[in-house]
């Protein structure tokens, strides 16, 4: 038996903070050698953190990294154990995404990315170049600095592998597992046995099982050591990297990590037995032959054993059953973790929510309170990093720290219910009862007061009041009269962030959240500038419907009962004024409903459908309730208001990309 114990891990790297970045890396590599590992794995570009963007053009990025890789290798960190680590090289004029596999204080090869990720959310051919180069590796001659301090000229730099003297490892970098022809079943025919996956991955609803098969397809057929390592976290933009790093034998899944977490660092290990790659491979007669006529892979020959023989003393890590969240989980968990990176990162003191008693701000209400709860929780299973954040930001004294989320979101969490005379008891009633169950500092206000004085302003300037259209009005004074009430709220929003902390003598500032959905992003329904204008929106790429179903799972997965209440409730704006005869409702002001437009969004975004293309699906999809006539009238109905409110999305708040987002860019 070949007996090797393997380390992968989720980081959380913030971009740019490299002194961070290198403190959990140290932590991953300790933990992996107090374990016993042989090898150690961490996430695409861990040095820099993945979204540095435009950053990665500086000189200075460059640098800073190779400063970290040094201070790595003077020190202890890589004795006796395999690390790959991920940052940015240039070699020659060309900017690189690389591993760098180290060794025993020594770099033993660098493998750039050849694949580079620029779809979606992805821009990687912004920053970096692809290594072209497979028919052999390459010199590459250190920076002076790091080749003087490491006694070390040149390195093995291109595509290839590494021989030990008891087996073969190799890196493929993210994009490349997903390519046609991924460089791991070439590498596996050339007799690598582990593959080391360093990946910069972010979450989306429903998708961690395409990301899962495509390890478990890996290994399958042609055997093998799948490692996975992720980032997990926000590192300061829309995404939420969402961990799940893993390691995949022979097509079965022996470890996996969280997929949410608020853990800086988490490990996972396995024990395994490299016998089973190769009697697995040496048994299906297909890998033999095409193994008999490969293409020669360039390779590296480290003489340093990994493996241990045969030991009663150790375990084998054994199949798992994976473990997969729920869409409403993933609303509940990632979101949360990605507001707690904002919070804890930004320097404020905690988050304000215009809250409306509707389903989307009730949505973010639970959200924060999941939060909340995943904070406590951590703390009370030992987190220390969790704890100290939590004590920083809650201003606890005395020893203190957050047991209970109920008192933890008293301290961090504010919420205000902005009143007018459109506003109904049941939506005032809803939200100070949810606000009670997460237990925010609740606010209610009336705004009627100001509206009142801009309304007598405007008259004052023109002669003229404006009024609503129940009462005669016309569309143009409703529309005012609504957009009046709705920056009112955004204004005084922003006046209670930047002036609560210094009501309560904490310093610092709190967040503003933001509240619209991806469906109204895509219609256009909403204000420029009112209560969807904030700092962040944890909720501005999940549609209606699935807040909906999200809702009543809170209700009990949460505890926070009054969300069955308020998901039933008709949505409405609640700005204009309430009749005996008439009440206003967002699907009749939209003419559309909610349903129809979380399919206009799929279609247009995710199937990439243009009006003709989505007209023609719709016929298929509707055809047995509606003519093609009235499909075709729905399709130019969606996109003249698609089309009309392009310029909103200029100004939408930074959201949570959860599945898609309703501006026509990549995000």
């Amino acid at each position: 038996m070949r007996l090797l114990k393997v380390a992968t891990c989720n980081l959380n790297q913030w971009a740019m903070d490299f002194d961070c970045n290198l403190k959990h890396i140290k932590e991953s590599i300790a933990e992996a050698k107090a374990a016993g590992a042989k090898i150690r794995l961490g996430p695409e570009l861990e040095i820099t953190g993945y979204g540095c963007e435009d950053h990665f053009l500086e000189l200075d990025t460059v640098a800073h990294a190779w400063d970290c890789l040094k201070e790595l290798l003077l020190g202890d960190w890589t004795d006796g154990i395999l690390c790959s680590f991920g940052m940015p090289v240039i070699k020659d004029s060309e900017r690189y995404n690389c591993q760098v596999l180290c060794l025993n204080r020594k770099i033993i090869m660098i493998r750039p990315k050849m694949w580079l990720a620029n779809d979606g959310n992805y821009r990687e051919l912004r920053w970096f170049t692809a290594w072209k180069q497979k028919e052999h590796l390459e010199d590459f001659h250190l920076p002076s600095e790091i080749s003087y301090a490491l006694s070390q000229t040149t390195v093995p730099f291109g595509y290839g592998y590494v021989q030990f003297l008891d087996t073969a490892v190799a890196a493929e970098v993210c994009e490349e597992l997903f390519t046609p022809l991924p460089p791991h079943a070439e590498l596996a025919l050339n007799g690598v046995e582990v593959f080391m996956n360093a990946s910069g991955s972010h979450h989306q609803l429903r998708k961690l099982d395409l990301r899962l098969r495509a390890f478990i397809s890996a290994t399958h057929t042609r055997g093998g050591v799948y490692m996975y390592s992720n980032h997990q976290g926000c590192d300061g933009g829309r995404l939420y990297y969402d961990g799940c790093s893993c390691v995949v034998v022979n097509g079965d899944m022996v470890a996996q990590g969280s997929q949410f977490s608020p853990k800086d660092v988490e490990m996972v290990f396995a024990q395994i037995d490299l016998d089973a790659v190769a009697s697995l491979r040496s048994s299906v007669s297909s890998f033999q032959e095409q193994a008999s006529c490969k293409a020669k892979v360039s390779k590296v020959f480290v003489p340093y054993k990994l493996c241990q023989s045969f030991n009663l003393q150790m375990s084998l890590s054994s199949p798992l059953k994976i473990k997969y969240h729920s869409p409403e989980e993933e609303i509940a968990l990632g979101p949360a973790c990605w507001l707690w990176d904002y919070l804890r990162r930004s320097g404020a003191s905690g988050f304000l929510l215009p809250l409306s008693g509707g389903a989307d701000s009730s949505s973010v209400a639970a959200i924060v309170g999941s939060m909340c709860q995943l904070v406590v929780k951590e703390i009370a299973n030992g987190d220390e990093q969790v704890k100290a954040d939590a004590i920083r930001i809650g201003h606890y004294t005395d020893d203190q720290f957050p047991t209970d989320s109920k008192e933890f979101a008293k301290r961090i969490f504010y919420t205000v219910f902005m009143g007018s005379e459109n506003s109904s008891e049941a939506t005032t009633t809803r939200a100070k009862v949810l606000a009670d169950e997460i237990g925010s500092w609740h606010l209610n206000v009336s705004i009627d007061g100001v509206v009142s004085s801009l309304i007598s302003l405007f008259q004052t300037l023109t002669g003229k009041r404006p009024r609503y259209k129940v009462d005669g009005g016309s569309n143009i004074e409703n529309l005012g009269l609504q957009n009046i009430q709705a920056r009112v709220r955004m204004v005084l929003a922003f006046m209670l962030a930047s002036l609560l902390p210094w009501v309560h003598n904490k310093p610092g500032f709190y967040l503003v959240l933001g509240s619209s959905n991806v469906d109204e992003g895509l219609r256009g329904y909403l204000t420029k500038y009112d209560c969807s204008s904030a700092d962040i929106n944890p909720i501005g790429s999940i549609s209606k419907m699935d807040l909906r179903t999200f809702l009543k799972w809170a209700a009990i997965h949460l505890g926070y009962s009054s969300l069955a209440e308020i998901e039933a409730a008709p949505p409405t704006a609640e700005l204009e004024p309430i009749r005996s005869n008439y009440s206003q409702l967002d699907e009749v002001d939209m003419g559309m409903t909610y349903d129809e437009l979380s399919v206009y969004g799929r279609l247009r975004k995710i199937f990439r459908c243009g009006p003709v293309s989505m007209f023609k699906n719709l016929c298929y999809k509707w055809g047995t309730k509606l003519t093609p006539a009235e499909v075709a009238d729905k399709v130019k109905y969606f996109f003249k208001y698609y089309s009309i409110n392009r310029h909103k999305m200029t100004v939408l708040t930074p959201s949570y990309h959860a599945e898609l987002n309703p501006d026509s860019q990549s995000r």
